[in-house]
Parts: C-alpha cells; structure tokens; sequence
C-alpha cells in the first residue's frame, strides 16, 4: 500500500513538473513570430475548407487523451495510434493542418526545428475556435514530440457515443478534468459532423426511437440515415449552427437534440443539468469553462526539455 502511495505521489510530482515548465512565451527568443506564422497557416487552411475547424480540434483531443499531448497521433508506422479504429474516421485535414502550419514554421530560418508539432497543434486548435467564432485564448508552449505511437495505447482511452455520465466522468477524472471541464470540453460537439453507424441505435431500437431522443429530429436523422445506409454518412453535431463555435450545443441538449448518448445524457441526468442550463442560457460562462478545461487538457502528459524531440517531421521520429 505505502508503494502504491508513493507511486501516485511520484507521478503527481511527475506531471506537475512536466506542465510546470510550460510558458505562454516559450519561443519568444527562438521563434518570436511562431503564433503569427501558424494563425497565417491554419487561417488559409481554413478558407479552402470547413473541416479544418473541426478536424484540428478532435485531433488535439485525440492526441492528449492517448499518451498525453505529444503529437504521437500523427508518427507513422505498421502499429500506430492513427491506425486505430477509434482514431480512424480522425479527418485528414485535421492532419494537413498541422503539416502546413509546421511547414511554414520550418520555412522561417530562425523558427526551423525549433518548434514541436505538439505545440503547433495546440496553436493550431485555439485558431480554429477563433475563427469559428468562439473565444481566443492564450497557449501554453513548450512541449515536446513524443517517439512512441501504437495502437495497442488507444483502447479504452476514448470516450465512445454510449458512455453514460459515471464512464465520462471516470475517463476525464484520470486526466486531471473536472466534471465541469468534461461538459465545457464537450461543446466541442457544436461543430464538425458524426457518421451514421455511431447513433443509429438510437433512431432504431426495438422499442422504436431513443425515448431522451426529440422525437421530430430523430425522424429527420432515420431520413438521412434510413435502415442500411453506408454508416460512413456525415451528419452534423449541432442541427442548428453546425459551422459555429457557440453555446446552442447546449440548447440542442435542452431540446433532446444530442446526437450521442454521452451528449443527451448531460442533461438527463441531474447532476451534470445545472452545468448544462448555465452554459446553454450563458455563452460567456461557456467560453470561460472552455478555456479552462483547454488549457487544463493542454497540460496532459505533456512532454518537456529532454523528454522527447522537436520533430523534422511530425509523421517520422528524427
């Protein structure tokens, strides 16, 4: 038991001092204009399409939730974290976000191989919020790219559509996220787009429809994902604003509009509701809460000074 104890007191002081030595300035000496050069980057990105936005944003989560916030989901190999079939519907542009924005980075003599990947997806995904309307924020900087991606280290560390709200709590609590931050970190979910197969248990069951489901938006979700439908089909999160960072996300949930369980159930159940009715009546509470659990989330297993590398290429190890 003592060992347990302090096996837990270790690694508490482990990752304290990992985030510790993260710094909003980190590159001022060695890459001063690197925020400017990304915003530059993902911002023509996001012009040519859409899915940016919510591609690096579900990127990032992916990435920090697996081995921490080391950019491991973009290595490359026969067993990689990006093979796994939780990361595997991950959008391609999500990726060529960040390649692009590393790439410009790299082009600027002073900034080259000074900048982690890790980082300029951190930067990457506070931009995309920004540019969707949502808030704009400070990043913490200073992280390192880890070497080591498998597949095996993505099971069981993502949260799926049926989580009920004791699963999310549980797998958010591990990282260090407070229920409040899981909720915030949810409204995430009021952009981008879901395929078919990952709720049509709830627009088919054998009682009829989900009963926490609105009834008249299932009926438009069996049209659009009829009985036999490729499950690859994208479907918008938010039925109502899907292309804006806000707080009708929650809105949606008042209205039985969540499109997984692990959203409607936010509201169905008591304890996280009061959370829900604050930021769905509130944007600037919502856009507060967010930042903090971003910022709180961009602290996972984070790596520092010698722990990893500073990648050449974020798909290889140097």
């Amino acid at each position: 038991m003592k060992k347990q104890i302090l096996s837990l007191v270790l690694l508490s002081f482990f990752v304290a001092t990992s985030y510790a030595q993260l710094r909003q300035n980190f590159y001022q000496t060695s890459c001063p204009n690197v925020e400017s050069i990304v915003r530059s980057a993902v911002t023509k990105k996001f012009q040519q399409t859409f899915v940016t936005a919510p591609g690096t944003l579900r990127l990032f989560f992916h990435d920090c939730f697996v081995r921490g916030c080391d950019a491991s989901v973009f290595l490359s190999n026969p067993n990689a974290e990006r093979d796994h079939h939780d990361d595997l519907s991950l959008a391609g542009d999500g990726f060529d976000t960040v390649i692009k924005a590393k790439a410009a980075v790299d082009n600027n003599p002073s900034c080259r191989n000074k900048v982690s990947c890790a980082d300029i997806l951190a930067l990457a995904t506070r931009d995309v919020v920004a540019l969707t309307g949502g808030p704009s924020y400070k990043v913490e900087l200073g992280r390192r790219d880890g070497r080591i991606s498998t597949k095996k280290s993505v099971q069981h560390k993502l949260p799926h559509p049926e989580f009920t709200l004791d699963q999310l709590n549980t797998m958010f609590a591990s990282h260090g996220l407070s229920q409040t931050d899981m909720i915030a970190l949810s409204g995430a979910h009021t952009l981008g787009f879901s395929h078919c197969g990952q709720f049509s248990k709830r627009i088919y069951t054998k009682s009829g429809i989900d009963r926490t489901l609105n009834t008249k938006y299932a009926l438009q979700l069996r049209q659009m994902c009829p009985v036999n439908v490729d499950p690859r089909i994208a479907i918008n999160m938010d039925p109502t604003t899907p292309r804006t960072f806000d707080n009708v996300y929650y809105q949606n949930l008042q209205q039985g509009k969540g499109l997984f369980i692990s959203d409607q159930i936010l509201y169905t159940d008591n304890r996280s509701r009061p959370t829900v009715n604050l930021f769905a009546s509130n944007n600037n509470a919502f856009n507060q809460a967010f930042v903090a659990a971003m910022t709180k989330l961009g602290r996972v297993g984070v790596l520092t000074g010698n722990q990893g590398e500073i990648r050449r290429d974020c798909s290889r190890v140097n």
